[in-house]
């Protein structure tokens, strides 16, 4: 880890953790996610003397290592509560609601940025940092209100994951002609094509064939009469690490695809649940991700650099307005049928951008197509809708819940505890 001792790590690791927990329960305390604290706690590492004092201006590739792991296995969690056959009832209303929640967003983002400078390549990258939602923060949400099984959270995952293909889409093509190649064209078609067939393939194999297989399987399978003392125990691999195979597999494939490895961490999830009455692991997950996520959240806060937001803190807040506003009523419109309260959890839940925004504004950066201070107002953007949404979304099932006459989340669902 460049130079560092294992001391410095573990001290890195144990000074993190602390303060994202303490950070996380002092927010339970008030009633508001942990995910707030966690990331305020990495906008506070990151912006003061701790940063370097825990020597992480020298290497922070162990850190972010950590916090990929902890959002790829939050994904699969919950995946595991969206088994395929769930998500192809609301496939309809996610599909409307990932499609008008990608299309506001750009078309807004992509205006603004023309009328202030009519420069076309910051405007389509400012377009599309403003499209692909962070579902991995609304995953934590939901996680944490244990309303992952509702029809209204199935939707939002469901969607968020239709989204990312679309972001992908948008992305390559915002690329294409920023690079002005000549086969630009065609690599959008062909990267599109990989994309959409990877998620395509993985929910024919997952949701159709292997449940089919394993019918057959178990019809031709004869049940021993007796068990014989002596006999020698077949060997057979254990739920978690077969869960964990399953998952980093299918993540790797999906960064091969072009997607995010959260997408084929998800899916992971979602084929698993077809056998979760054989191979059951969301128990052990859970200690895993009460490790993992938290570092994931301190990373999305660490992103954050204060003194950059000076001469673009106005921008960034019209810009933020506009993201919040395009994302609630976009998405909140592809799920209109399903009632005003519903549509509404939809639309909130649709609105933090996270890294997500953040990593396109950066490949941007990096090939000189915008600047860093748009960068800046793109972070303040993606930190910004993050931490307005959980509270909204809290909010928003709160208010469906005592509409439907129900009692409401107990307070043990809002401090994460199961």
């Amino acid at each position: 880890m460049n130079g560092l001792s294992i001391e410095i790590i573990l001290l890195q690791i144990f000074t993190l953790f602390v303060l994202a927990k303490v950070a996380g329960l002092i927010c339970e305390r008030f009633k508001v996610s942990s995910v707030i604290g966690e990331i305020f706690a990495g906008i506070i590492v990151a912006n003061t003397i701790l940063f370097s004092a825990l020597q992480l201006d020298v290497d922070i590739s162990l850190f972010e290592i950590l916090a990929e792991l902890g959002v790829i296995f939050l994904l699969f969690a919950v995946g595991l509560e969206t088994p395929f056959s769930e998500l192809r009832k609301v496939g309809d209303t996610a599909t409307k609601v990932a499609i008008l929640g990608v299309i506001l967003p750009f078309l807004a983002g992509f205006a603004m940025f023309m009328i202030i400078d009519n420069n076309l390549n910051e405007a389509l990258f400012i377009g599309a940092a403003m499209v692909a939602t962070s579902v991995g923060i609304t995953a934590r949400v939901i996680s944490d209100m244990n309303v992952t099984r509702t029809l209204e959270s199935r939707i939002i995952v469901g969607a968020a994951v239709i989204d990312d293909v679309l972001g992908m889409i948008v992305l390559a093509i915002v690329m294409g002609i920023a690079a002005g190649s000549s086969g630009g064209i065609l690599d959008i078609i062909l990267i599109s094509l990989e994309a959409v067939l990877f998620v395509v393939l993985v929910i024919l194999l997952g949701s159709i064939l292997l449940p089919k297989l394993r019918k057959r399987l178990d019809k031709r399978r004869k049940p021993k009469s007796t068990i014989h003392c002596g006999d020698r125990k077949k060997a057979s691999i254990s739920p978690l690490p077969l869960a964990i195979i399953v998952c980093l597999g299918l993540a790797v494939l999906a960064t091969v695809a072009g997607l995010a490895a959260i997408i084929g961490a998800f899916l992971a999830g979602m084929v698993f649940a077809e056998f979760k009455d054989k191979w059951p692991c969301e128990k052990d997950f859970g200690p895993i991700n009460d490790f993992l996520v938290p570092f994931f959240f301190l990373h999305v806060g660490m992103l954050v650099n204060i003194e950059s937001f000076s001469g673009v803190l106005g921008i960034a807040i019209i810009l933020t307005l506009l993201a919040v506003v395009t994302k609630w009523v976009g998405c909140g419109l592809g799920a209109r049928k399903m009632g005003r309260e519903s549509s509404n959890i939809v639309g909130i839940g649709m609105i933090p951008r996270g890294e997500v925004g953040i990593i396109i504004a950066a490949i941007g950066v990096g090939a000189a197509f915008i600047s860093e201070e748009l960068f800046s107002v793109v972070v303040f953007m993606s930190m910004a809708t993050t931490i307005i949404a959980p509270p909204l979304l809290e909010w928003a099932f709160r208010r469906k819940m005592k509409a439907d006459g129900i009692c409401g989340i107990s307070d043990n669902s809002s401090t994460g505890k199961k």
